[in-house]
């Protein structure tokens, strides 16, 4: 039996057919719309509606597709217009897309980058991080919706409203929430929301995006050929090809939209999956497990340790003896392993998805039990 726990890291198994319409896409004859001589369906347009319908966003045009979170992480950071001692905010939950980035502009534009820590299960005290908008007065603040070492949710509306309150543009990381965690930037007045299509939105790899406020002004920083308004020097202020430079990824993207259109006839039940990711939670604190158990809100994400086994290890070992696919390590958010009690060699993590099944559960449980008493 294979039993695929990995979710948190790419969604597998993908929405239906959208595996085929990808194939379908490539072996077809290309075309873009508004670039192509003869003309097609508006591939990347459907894909940006079906998107604003789930975020709740009114102008569809304000969402920039691109390869992925870190794309539009960068996207979003890069082209922010610094000021001179600019300072910025964020926590220790992050992932290293946003700790890289903003390492590189501390390097690079003096961007003075202030880190907070997080609680034991890698939430942000709304009170601390008011404290530190009020102390360090950032320009920018970001932060990590849902963890991807814990699946801890944080109140993206009351972190966005401090920090709007506190003149700080507001850059959320939706990349372990979109699909499965409203998302609602509008509602919530967060001017920057980066997203990647192939985790909980259940579309192949290679897809995201970042959802750009109206009233917030980036600079481009990928730059070339749009199609269109060729004759200009510089990019075109038109959204969202100002940030579209470049061939899409046509295929990919129609794979996006398959996803998307599936998820939104076929709503999830997010009870029925927290109800087996407490199942599961549970079955591996009874089986030894130490588990950093975390109450709702939360995404399907489970880390843990075992007693007398490194994290390497127990992953291989359920690879190879029980072919269950999961995660280890730091997950590349190293940061939140300090307060977790973890660091430095990390989790064992497991993460479902709507397609997990009671007997998946009941078979990582049969695998962990025989690890933890040494049966294996």
């Amino acid at each position: 039996m294979q039993v695929y726990v990995n979710n948190a890291a790419t969604s597998w198994p993908k929405a239906p057919q959208v595996g085929e319409i990808v194939a379908s896409y490539v072996s077809g004859v290309p075309y873009h719309a508004g670039r192509s001589g003869f003309s097609g369906p508006d591939i990347a347009g459907e894909c940006r509606k079906l998107l604003a319908d789930l975020l709740q966003v009114k102008d569809a045009t304000r969402i920039v597709l691109g390869s992925n979170a870190t794309y539009a992480l960068n996207i979003a950071l890069h082209g922010i217009h610094w000021q001179p001692g600019a300072a910025v905010i964020t926590t220790a939950a992050e992932h290293n897309s946003v700790l890289r980035p903003l390492h590189y502009l501390s390097k690079t534009k003096g961007v003075a980058v202030h880190i907070l820590p997080v609680d034991k299960l890698g939430r942000v005290d709304p009170e601390e991080w008011e404290t530190a908008l009020a102390k360090y007065k950032p320009q920018v603040a970001v932060f990590t919706h849902a963890s991807n070492v814990t699946g801890a949710v944080n109140d993206a509306a009351l972190l966005g409203r401090l920090a709007k309150q506190a003149g700080a543009v507001t850059l959320l990381d939706a990349s372990q929430s979109l699909g499965i965690v409203p998302v609602l930037p509008e509602v919530w007045g967060i001017d920057l929301v980066a997203f990647t299509g192939h985790k909980y939105l259940l579309g192949p790899s290679g897809t995201g995006g970042l959802y750009i406020a109206p009233e917030v002004d980036l600079e481009p920083v990928w730059v070339g050929g749009t199609g269109v308004q060729s004759d200009l020097d510089e990019m075109p202020v038109t959204m969202p090809i100002r940030f579209e430079a470049g061939t899409a990824n046509d295929p990919a993207i129609a794979g996006l939209s398959t996803a998307l259109k599936w998820s939104a006839g076929h709503v999830l039940n997010v009870s029925a999956l927290q109800s087996k990711t407490e199942r599961l939670a549970t079955g591996l604190v009874a089986a030894g497990a130490n588990v950093i158990h975390v109450e709702p809100p939360r995404t399907p994400v489970i880390s843990f340790t075992l007693k007398d086994w490194t994290v390497e290890d127990a992953g291989e070992v359920l690879q190879k003896s029980f072919e269950i696919v999961c995660r280890t390590g730091l997950h590349c958010a190293p940061l939140i392993h300090t307060y977790l009690g973890t660091a430095p060699a990390g989790t064992i993590r497991l993460s479902l998805s709507r397609f997990t099944t009671d007997e998946d559960i009941d078979y990582c449980l049969k695998a962990i039990n025989a690890l933890t008493h040494e049966t294996v």
